[in-house]
């Protein structure tokens, strides 16, 4: 299978989870419209939070698959069981959301989604490690300094995931603070990689001939 292929079926199933987000946040039958619209802000938090996370896996997919130029049977594999993480974000962000508007719970669902983050974080080095296994997946002009490079950030992410589900102990709160300040960290960081031309950035621009240098044909 040629990974543009699964790229776009992976991109329909991202899309379709981070839609799902919003359908999860609904008004009150029985409030006023302000106090409606102000008593469910936990909702908000979660779906900025989560909308946040999956768009980050997005961005590292993407990044990954351009760093591929075939597709084996074990990537097929660990990119479903990604998608299969991708796709309970939605629960897990309703459960993170009513344990924080009711109280009731609020560690455990902070935990439950901190865990949600954990197991996808392993499903994508899995990924990662699938499509590196056999370097003739990877396009031969991937030099190795950046699989090293991708495959000691990426394999950052349970773990720092774990230590902010942790947090939940002192604070729900406090843990899904942590959740966002990771991710965001996560896509600033990327983003400085792809400007800088380093790590998991995106294709490098050809370079265009200069005056009097000769094109091949």
């Amino acid at each position: 299978m040629s990974p543009g292929r699964l790229e776009a079926f992976s991109d329909g199933v991202i899309a379709i989870a981070i839609t799902l987000l919003s359908l999860e946040i609904r008004l009150p039958d029985d409030d006023a419209l302000t106090s409606g619209l102000l008593s469910i802000w936990p909702s908000y938090v979660g779906f900025v939070l989560s909308f946040l996370l999956i768009g980050q896996v997005w961005l590292n997919h993407h990044a990954i698959f351009q760093k591929i130029r075939y597709v084996d049977q074990w990537v097929l594999v660990c990119n479903l069981l990604l998608l299969l993480d991708v796709a309970f974000l939605p629960f897990a962000t309703t459960v993170l959301t009513r344990a924080l508007k009711t109280g009731e719970d609020a560690r455990l669902g902070a935990v439950f989604y901190g865990m949600v983050m954990v197991v996808g974080g392993l499903f994508f080095n899995g990924l990662w490690r699938a499509a590196i296994r056999n370097r003739r997946c990877l396009r031969p002009e991937v030099p190795d300094d950046v699989v090293r490079a991708m495959t000691r950030r990426f394999a950052m992410g349970p773990l720092l995931y774990a230590i902010a589900a942790a947090v939940s102990v002192i604070s729900a709160w406090l843990s899904v603070a942590t959740y966002l300040l990771l991710i965001v960290l996560y896509t600033v960081e990327s983003s400085w990689r792809r400007n800088a031309g380093e790590g998991d950035g995106e294709d490098r621009e050809p370079r265009l001939p200069a005056d009097g240098e000769r094109t091949s044909e």
